[in-house]
């Protein structure tokens, strides 16, 4: 693969994984709502949306690179989430939250490249 096809698909794949954040964020938004509201359909409506978006694309990009390589990114969708959460939310960022967003990375990135060595 060209070094420049390879650089496009993981900007795509990035972009992506911040769709598939937005997805938190409408949910979110929609928890907040008066149950069977117009806001609570278009909150939840937006998820779904989102989330159809990112499996298009998603279904996209692995055709272009392994199952392995383009979910070993998705460690990215909880530092979206922890963002989305301070800047929309104002929720705090705790020590917690940032050794359990570590936890969580280091986990998706060491199955991702074990899986992908097992493939070799």
């Amino acid at each position: 693969m060209r070094k420049e096809a390879k650089w496009k698909n993981y900007l795509f794949l990035h972009f992506l994984f911040f769709l598939y954040s937005l997805f938190s964020v409408f949910s979110k938004m929609g928890s907040r709502t008066e149950p069977f509201s117009l806001s609570f359909f278009l909150c939840y409506g937006g998820a779904f949306f989102m989330l159809g978006l990112y499996a298009l694309g998603w279904q996209q990009i692995l055709k272009r690179m392994s199952l392995f390589m383009a979910y070993s990114g998705k460690a990215v969708v909880i530092l979206w989430g922890i963002l989305w959460g301070t800047l929309l939310f104002q929720e705090a960022i705790s020590v917690r939250k940032i050794i359990g967003a570590v936890i969580i990375m280091t986990g998706i990135i060491l199955y991702s490249r074990t899986e992908d060595e097992k493939a070799k």
